[in-house]
């Protein structure tokens, strides 16, 4: 009866060693040939993952709002200091996405101009200047 137990503890970590070895960063960048490929736009273009809010449905239960969106650079160094800035500038929009969607009536569609005009603001302030371009790629609320 021990031994059974102790072999299905044995499965268990085995399973869990092969899951871990496999979710690792070293595994992620040998499967990508250890260079990030872009999936869509030009070389001026640069992708920002998409960010989820919070928000009451007209029913009174919880959904998630939707962003996802791009920048355009087409200056190089600024390209190059945006690719770097990037992390700030995806905490900047996911906190601008929060409280947008804190406030957003039950029911109510997202006010895309705003969420855009927002955006491009927070892109403005991280990089310290104009010149990238915030491409929304599509807002939704399910």
């Amino acid at each position: 009866m021990m031994w059974r137990t102790v072999a299905r503890m044995n499965r268990r970590l085995a399973s869990l060693a092969l899951l871990a070895l496999a979710l690792s960063p070293a595994a992620a960048r040998a499967s990508e040939g250890g260079e990030k490929k872009k999936k869509s736009g030009g070389s001026s273009f640069l992708e920002v993952d998409a960010m989820s809010a919070t928000v009451i449905r007209p029913d009174g239960r919880r959904g998630v709002l939707m962003i996802e969106c791009g920048l355009d650079i087409p200056d190089p160094a600024l390209r190059d200091r945006a690719e770097k800035l990037l992390p700030r500038i995806r905490a900047a929009y996911f906190q601008m996405v929060q409280v947008y969607a804190a406030g957003l009536q039950p029911g109510a569609p997202p006010n895309v101009d705003y969420i855009s005009r927002e955006l491009q603001r927070q892109t403005d302030l991280a990089l310290g200047k104009p010149g990238a371009r915030l491409l929304l790629g599509s807002i939704m609320v399910t």
